[in-house]
C-alpha cells in the first residue's frame, strides 16, 4: 500500500494499557468509525502466537475500512499477518535488514529525533518518519521532548511523511500547527477516551485544520465519477453543476457515455477499466479530491476498478449514489454491476443515497410507509457497514429523506415540489452532499444544506425538453 502523506493526518497507535469494557478489537472499530487513518499495532507483553493472531483479525479489519495497518518492531508478525507497513525503532534491526525482508509491497515507518536520524531514514529508504516524544507523554518515558525547532527543521530538510507523536490531544494539538508536520500518532487520547468514535472525529477534524491546511489550497475539490448525459441535465453534467454551485472545484472521470435526453435513453458506450483507472490516477496524483461521487458505474469491471483506486489513495468522503434506473425509466446498471458495488464500492463509502425503488433492491424490504423505509435503511447500514440516506421523493404526499448512520435514524423534512422536470435530481443531490462534506461539514448539515440546494433549483421551475426535464442548476444567476 502506498504511504502518503493523508495517511499520517491520524495515526493511532494501541496500547493495551486501555482494553476495559471493550475488547481491543472493538476499540479499532471504533476508532476506524471515526476516522482514523492508519492504525499501529503496538503489542510489549503477548507472546508471538497471541501477538500474530491479533494481528490477522486487525489486519482484516482494518483492510475493510482501507486504512494502512502497520505493525510495530516485529518484522515476523507484519509479514506473517500481511501487514501494509512495519514501523522501527533507532534501535530495532537495521533499515536495510527491513526491508530486504520485506520487500517493496510493505512501507516501513522509522522513529527519528534528530536530524541527523531523519536524513539517514530517508536516504536508506524510509517511508515516512515518526518524530517525538514532542510532549510529554507516560508511553516515552525514555526519551527526551523534542523541540518544536527541531521537529520544524527534521519537516523541512526531508521529503517523505512525517507523523508527529506524544502527548498529542485536543489541547496540544495546536502547538504543533505551522511545523510542517503531515499529522499526529495518538495513543491515550483515542483510547482512554469514553467516546471512541467521537474523540476520533474531534481529533480527525483538528488534524486537517492545523495540518492539511498547510498546502495553502483554498478552494475544496470534489471528484465525481459517473456517466455522461448529451441533455446535461444528469450525470456527470449536473454534477459539475451542483459541485461548483456549491462552492468546491469539480473534478471528473467519466464511466461511460450516453445518447440521452429528457425522453430516455438511446444508447451507452462505456470506457474500458484501464481508461477509467487512468482518469482516477491523473486527478489524485495532482490534486486530491476532498470528496468523491460516484453515480452511474453499468459494470461490475469498472466497479472493481473504482473501489481498487479509491482504496489505493484511501478516498475520504465517499458519497456513493447506487444509480440503476433514470428518471425516464432506462435501466442504466447491469444487475452484475449492482453486485459488485454491495461487495466493493459501499464498503468504501462514507454515505450511499438510494431511492426507494433502490432501497428495496438493496433491502429486499417493500416500502409503502415510514416505517418500512427506517426498516429498509437499518438494514442496509447494517449489512452494507456505511450510512444510507433513503430518498423519499418517490412518495406521493412528501419529500422526506431518511439518514441511518450507525444505528440511528435522523428525518430530514422536505416539501413537495409541483414540478414535474426532475432529470438529474438524485445526481443533484449526491454531488451536493459530497460537495458540502469537502467543506467540512457533517452528515447532517451536509444533507440539510443539499436538500435546500435541490429544493431551490427545483422551485426554480426550469422547463425544457419534451419529456422529464432539467432543473435549474444555476437558480442562483437568474436573480
Amino acid at each position: 500500500m502506498k504511504c502518503d502523506k493523508q495517511s499520517m493526518l491520524l495515526y493511532a497507535v494501541t496500547d493495551r494499557a486501555w482494553v476495559g469494557r471493550q475488547t481491543l478489537y472493538q476499540q479499532v472499530e471504533e476508532a476506524l468509525k471515526g476516522g482514523i487513518t492508519c492504525l499501529q499495532l503496538r503489542e510489549k507483553d503477548l507472546d508471538d502466537e497471541a501477538f500474530l493472531r491479533e494481528a490477522k483479525e486487525l489486519a482484516a479489519l482494518c483492510k475493510r475500512y482501507a486504512v494502512p495497518f502497520i505493525v510495530n518492531d516485529n518484522v515476523e508478525v507484519a509479514i506473517a499477518c500481511q501487514a501494509d507497513g512495519i514501523h522501527v525503532g533507532q534501535d530495532d534491526c537495521s533499515l536495510a535488514e527491513v526491508r530486504r525482508r520485506v520487500g517493496d509491497k510493505m512501507m516501513i515507518g522509522v522513529s527519528a529525533h534528530t536530524v541527523e536520524e531523519a536524513l539517514l531514514a530517508e536516504a536508506g529508504g524510509a517511508d515516512y518518519l515518526g518524530l517525538g516524544a514532542v510532549f510529554s507523554t507516560s508511553t516515552k518515558l525514555d526519551v527526551d521532548v523534542m523541540s518544536y525547532e527541531t521537529l520544524s527543521a527534521i519537516c523541512q530538510a526531508v521529503s517523505i511523511p512525517t507523523v508527529a507523536i506524544g502527548g498529542i490531544s485536543e489541547k496540544t494539538m495546536p502547538l504543533l500547527a505551522g511545523s510542517g508536520v503531515d499529522g499526529v500518532a495518538v495513543v491515550s487520547a483515542i483510547f482512554a477516551a469514553e467516546d471512541i468514535s467521537l474523540a476520533c472525529k474531534n481529533l480527525r477534524a483538528m488534524s486537517r485544520q492545523f495540518f492539511e491546511t498547510k498546502n495553502n489550497k483554498i478552494m475544496k475539490t470534489v471528484l465525481s465519477i459517473a456517466g455522461s448525459d448529451s441533455s446535461g441535465g444528469a450525470g456527470i453534467q449536473a454534477d459539475i453543476k451542483a459541485i461548483t454551485m456549491n462552492g468546491a472545484y469539480a473534478m471528473t472521470a467519466i464511466t461511460a457515455l450516453t445518447a440521452q435526453n429528457t425522453l430516455g435513453v438511446k444508447s451507452i458506450s462505456e470506457v474500458s477499466p484501464a481508461f477509467l483507472a487512468e482518469q482516477i490516477d491523473c486527478v489524485f496524483e495532482d490534486i486530491r479530491p476532498d470528496a468523491v461521487k460516484i453515480g452511474m458505474v453499468a459494470s461490475p469491471e469498472l466497479v472493481k476498478t473504482i473501489a481498487e483506486r479509491l482504496a489505493f489513495y484511501r478516498a475520504e468522503n465517499v458519497v456513493v449514489d447506487p444509480v440503476m434506473v433514470a428518471t425516464s425509466g432506462s435501466t442504466l446498471s447491469k444487475s452484475e454491476a449492482v453486485e459488485a458495488m454491495k461487495q466493493y464500492l459501499f464498503p468504501l463509502a462514507t454515505l450511499i443515497t438510494p431511492n426507494i425503488p433502490e432501497a428495496e433492491v438493496l433491502s429486499e424490504i417493500h416500502i409503502g410507509n415510514a416505517e418500512e423505509m427506517e426498516k429498509s435503511a437499518l438494514f442496509i447500514e447494517e449489512k452494507y457497514h456505511c450510512a444510507v440516506l433513503c430518498k423519499g421523493g418517490h412518495f406521493i404526499n412528501d419529500a422526506n429523506d431518511l439518514l441511518c448512520q450507525q444505528g440511528q435514524l435522523s428525518w430530514f423534512r422536505g416539501r413537495r415540489i409541483d414540478n414535474p422536470n426532475t432529470h438529474g435530481t438524485g445526481c443533484t443531490l449526491s454531488s451536493a452532499i459530497a460537495t458540502n462534506l469537502a467543506k467540512g461539514m457533517n452528515l447532517p448539515q451536509a444533507i440539510e444544506a443539499a436538500k435546500q440546494y435541490l429544493s431551490d433549483a427545483l422551485a426554480a421551475m426550469l422547463d425544457l425538453g419534451k419529456g422529464s426535464g432539467p432543473l435549474n442548476h444555476l437558480f442562483v444567476l437568474a436573480k
